[in-house]
């Protein structure tokens, strides 16, 4: 099937007499005939369900299904896109640990790898996307694990060169892990260009209604993990599950596997049956509001181009932009639909813009099918000190708009209203 047909179809495939549409299975438990069979559950010998922290059909279901647009092995939910990245490293990394890094992610993330994870003594060396071969291998240290990465940053839109990250990372025998929220599968399969592990946001386009909080690791299967012995967890007996050791149980899925049974089952970021549900509607429409988001996007972008008011633009698919190559050898059908932009007059002539709006809302999120508006370096990255905000590609007057579904020359029409005022 073409991903199109895949977002309407794959995940869930009902049986004579079963629901057309994916129930929501609103259970914490689940009935078997024996203590025998359910024992057999609890040692992995058998695939079930036998309470809803570690797997639910549901969820299971969409899991599946992003799993096929992504072209991995396999999935999990997540409570939310923190906790899909927090769960994406702490799979393979422990205390004494180290990781590289781009500097240019969501400033969540980076609060997350370089402040929380330090709690639990796992380091990071932060990098600049656009780092060198040379300078991403002078970055990992004997005890690194893995390289993290966003598709396109959030919210500076630098657009990652998978392969050169990917190189990095597999010529010092680790994986790379990317987050691909921006983009979405769609417009990007990061498993393609040699990323071995992504992570989404499905808050973001693939939910695309502001509904639902959710996230997903997605598991390319294709990492050796058993090349050296960097990661015991996966190579070596758990004593958790009786000494099983996953890569010989499991195979290709061994890593989604022990953060399906070993972390969920400890930390509990489930995602709701309801909230999975609702991010299914949304996948069976992501392929046609993708393309909506884009091509608006792409409009909005040439106009604030060609704009008095404004100082200047950031988006890679305007032809002058640094990544336009790197966006159209990755991304050829499209970006995302966020742009980010200064209005001259600094702070407050940003403020006023804002305030000025009618269309576009002043929210947190980003990538709905409305069209909003966020000052991050005021917001989303104000932990962030300004060498921080700097190195993440976040400017003082950035601000970040996400540019919605509805006709683009009502879009466009809001935009200007709002800088003549600004302006004045």
């Amino acid at each position: 099937m073409k991903i199109n047909t895949k977002c309407v179809q794959a995940g869930y495939t009902p049986k004579n007499g079963e629901p057309r549409v994916l129930p929501i299975i609103q259970s914490t438990t689940y009935k078997y005939e024996s203590s025998e069979q359910m024992g057999r559950l609890f040692d992995l010998e058998e695939s079930g369900y036998f309470y809803t922290r570690l797997q639910n059909p549901t969820n299971d279901a969409v899991a599946a299904k992003i799993a096929a647009l992504e072209g991995g092995v396999g999935a999990m939910l997540t409570s939310s896109g923190q906790a899909a990245n927090f769960f994406a490293i702490f799979n393979i990394c422990s205390a004494g640990d180290h990781l590289v890094s781009s500097a240019a992610i969501y400033g969540g993330t980076f609060n997350l790898i370089g402040v929380t994870l330090k709690k639990l003594g796992i380091d990071c060396t932060f990098v600049s996307p656009d780092a060198t071969y040379e300078e991403l291998c002078a970055a990992v240290k004997d005890n690194t694990k893995c390289f993290f990465a966003e598709t396109i940053s959030n919210p500076s839109l630098d657009v990652l060169d998978i392969e050169k990250f990917a190189k990095a990372a597999h010529d010092n025998g680790v994986p790379l892990i990317v987050d691909n929220t921006f983009p979405t599968p769609i417009n990007c399969r990061p498993f393609e260009f040699g990323a071995d592990i992504v992570t989404h946001s499905t808050t973001k386009y693939m939910d695309g209604h502001a509904t639902s909080v959710g996230g997903v690791i997605v598991d390319g299967g294709k990492f050796d993990w058993t090349q050296n012995d960097k990661f015991p967890g996966l190579t070596t007996p758990d004593d958790s599950y009786h000494g099983i050791t996953y890569t010989d149980s499991f195979g290709s899925a061994a890593y989604i596997t022990k953060a399906t049974t070993q972390l969920m089952r400890d930390l509990g970021s489930i995602a709701a049956p309801q909230n999975a549900f609702l991010l299914n509607l949304g996948l069976e429409t992501l392929f046609l509001r993708v393309e909506r988001h884009c091509s608006n996007a792409q409009k909005v972008a040439e106009f604030l181009e060609k704009n008095d008011m404004v100082s200047w633009v950031n988006y890679p698919g305007l032809p002058g932009n640094k990544y336009y190559d790197l966006a159209k050898k990755y991304m050829p059908n499209g970006t995302c639909g966020v742009i980010s932009f200064g209005v001259k007059g600094g702070r407050e002539a940003a403020t006023k813009f804002m305030d000025s709006l009618k269309l576009a809302a002043i929210v947190t999120h980003v990538a709905d099918a409305r069209t909003c508006v966020l000052h991050p370096a005021s917001t989303t990255h104000r932990q962030l000190n300004d060498e921080q905000l700097e190195a993440a590609g976040v400017n003082s007057d950035l601000i970040r708009l996400s540019v919605g579904i509805e006709d683009v020359e009502d879009i466009i029409e809001d935009i200007q209203q709002a800088l003549e005022k600004a302006k004045a």
